[in-house]
């Protein structure tokens, strides 16, 4: 922060991030510090026509402040070692508190006995747009990381692995696809011994055999049960 008797200054420095045909952009912020009474201000370049201010001319009321947009234009070549020497100032001066910013004009910041006017010169910096990515460890700049056997045998190496996925994906899907049509076939068979069990059921309801009769039927339905928990066991211990 640049600081005077009328107004304080934020930032020193005019920092643009640089990038080639791109605007850019940064912002300066100008305080009233009198407390008491109006200041108006006036922001100057050294390159007018390389730069947009806006404003570039207002007034500051007491312990208030204005921020001041500065636009630099696309640029079609960079510097050389990124170093810019232009240059910006800003004064400002002490006006009547009637006055407003369009009232601001030129000849007030003109250098007269009684008047007391501040000037503030700061500098332009460029900032790279986009900063080089730091390097990787353990590998050199410019350089691809090493590997620990040629190239030949990493070809190889590469090739056996791909084939023995291929394969043991081949095998995984076959089992898959074997396993699937067991369940299916199972869940067939149940399907089956339950429809003969109900055909059971309704031949014995229809003739209304004996005690005997009964006694068999229900040792068969028993043995239909263990028949189909058991094959759905298999099947699901399989899957």
């Amino acid at each position: 922060m640049t600081t005077g008797d009328l107004v304080n200054i934020h930032p020193t420095e005019l920092k643009f991030p640089f990038e080639l045909k791109k605007q850019s952009s940064c912002s300066l912020q100008i305080s009233n510090k009198t407390g008491t009474q109006v200041v108006a201000f006036k922001v100057k370049t050294t390159n007018p026509r390389k730069y947009c201010v806006r404003p570039n001319t207002g007034v500051v009321l007491p312990g208030d402040s204005c921020n001041v947009t500065v636009t630099m234009q696309a640029q079609k070549e960079a510097p050389l070692d990124m170093q810019c020497k232009d240059k910006f100032l800003v004064q400002s001066v002490i006006v009547s508190d009637a006055t407003t910013s369009k009232d601001v004009l030129a000849e007030m910041f003109n250098k007269e006995p009684g008047r007391v006017i501040e000037d503030f010169k700061l500098r332009v910096v460029y900032i790279p747009a986009n900063p080089p990515s730091p390097v990787p460890e353990g590998s050199e700049e410019g350089n691809s990381p090493r590997t620990d056997f040629p190239a030949s045998q990493f070809d190889d190496h590469v090739s056996r692995t791909l084939e023995e996925t291929n394969e043991k994906s081949s095998e995984a899907w076959s089992m898959i696809h074997k396993l699937t049509e067991e369940k299916t076939s199972a869940v067939q068979q149940s399907q089956k011994l339950r429809q003969e069990l109900e055909m059971l059921r309704r031949e014995s309801s229809n003739k209304q055999s004996g005690g005997g009769h009964s006694l068999v039927l229900m040792l068969l339905v028993g043995l239909l049960g263990c028949v189909i928990g058991y094959i759905l066991n298999v099947r699901s211990g399989h899957t």
